[in-house]
């Protein structure tokens, strides 16, 4: 039986606005096991990044948990002091960050950057660092490896830095990777190589992964599972054949729908109707029903429960069979919905 790594239960994450306070993540509950990746997907804005921050609680001063719980390797992370927190970023969990040219200090060498988190928490010498370090970067397919430890973020291409943020991530071999958009803004051939180093230094490593990506083509790829968010609400959950070939919620299909297809002449896109609602906007019910074209009076009122499709498969959408099993988060264990 897999071993369970990551475990979010009902997380509610919030910001402190001039409107008052403004949920961005709301109720979301979903685990990572050791050496399995789950990617979460959907749009800009629906909270993906701001649930993976929470889980590494680096939320903007003006956000905040505001509910909610998260375990790592069955240990609670809130109560932990700024300080423990320290200690546990890049050396039990990592995150690879969405722009590599922000996320890397453009004063600083790459060879600084890397030895910091070996020196920080396995106490090595500069000398032990910077020989880990080399080997690190040849590790994730960088050529010359002693030459780029001395030269800055500016002088590497948009690949390079890439890797170089995925060396400074695993330096410490960490139980839990996110990546934030490990891709974004790469050439093809560069992404197919990021992607396949993750697969093969997590499948090494035995990591838990936790990709956020609004490309299905990479969810094809490497994912084990998929979780489906929709304004701050995850909104379907399951292994990666299931959400592709059984989708439960229509905004999944029409996530999907909306991914070319270049082997099939006949295929025609089929975009999703509207935008997503702001975080101030107050809607009753199922938060997609105004873009639904399968909405009915009751999504219009009740919020859905999230669904029992069965194979690991769930998803909260009224269509589904009202007499299917709903998952009970805060008991870890099924309930039956009558």
């Amino acid at each position: 039986m897999a071993e369970t790594l990551l475990e979010v239960k009902n997380l509610v994450t919030s910001f402190r606005t001039a409107e008052g306070s403004l949920q961005a993540v709301r109720d979301v509950s979903f685990h990572v096991n050791k050496g399995e990746t789950l990617c979460i997907v959907g749009e800009s804005g629906c909270g993906k990044s701001i649930t993976s921050l929470s889980v590494m609680r680096l939320l903007p001063s003006n956000g905040s948990i505001e509910s909610g719980e998260i375990l790592l390797n069955g240990e609670s992370l809130q109560k932990n002091s700024d300080e423990q927190m320290r200690r546990i970023r890049g050396n039990k969990m990592s995150m690879i960050f969405q722009e590599p040219m922000t996320a890397l200090n453009p004063v600083l060498t790459i060879g600084y950057q890397l030895r910091e988190p070996l020196l920080l928490h396995h106490k090595l010498s500069k000398k032990e660092a910077s020989k880990q370090s080399i080997e690190l970067l040849r590790q994730v397919g960088i050529p010359s490896p002693d030459k780029r430890l001395n030269q800055y973020p500016h002088e590497l291409s948009g690949g390079m830095r890439q890797r170089v943020m995925i060396a400074m991530a695993l330096a410490c071999h960490p139980s839990l990777l996110i990546a934030d958009e490990p891709t974004t803004a790469l050439d093809v051939t560069i992404q197919a190589q990021i992607l396949d180093l993750m697969k093969d230094l997590k499948d090494k490593l035995n990591m838990g992964v936790l990709l956020i990506t609004h490309d299905m083509g990479v969810v094809a790829e490497v994912a084990d599972r998929v979780m489906v968010m929709y304004a701050g609400k995850k909104i379907e959950e399951g292994p990666v054949r299931e959400i592709f070939e059984n989708p439960q919620h229509p905004y999944t299909i029409g996530l999907l729908n909306s991914v070319p297809n270049v082997d099939d002449p006949e295929f025609e896109l089929e975009p999703i109707p509207g935008n997503m609602p702001g975080l101030n906007e107050k809607i009753t019910g199922c938060r997609f029903h105004p873009r639904c074209k399968f909405a009915m009076d009751k999504c219009k009122i009740d919020e859905p429960p999230e669904f029992n499709a069965g194979k690991g498969h769930y998803a909260s959408c009224w269509l589904i069979d009202k007499e299917a099993e709903t998952v009970d988060h805060n008991q870890r264990k099924i309930t039956l919905k009558v």
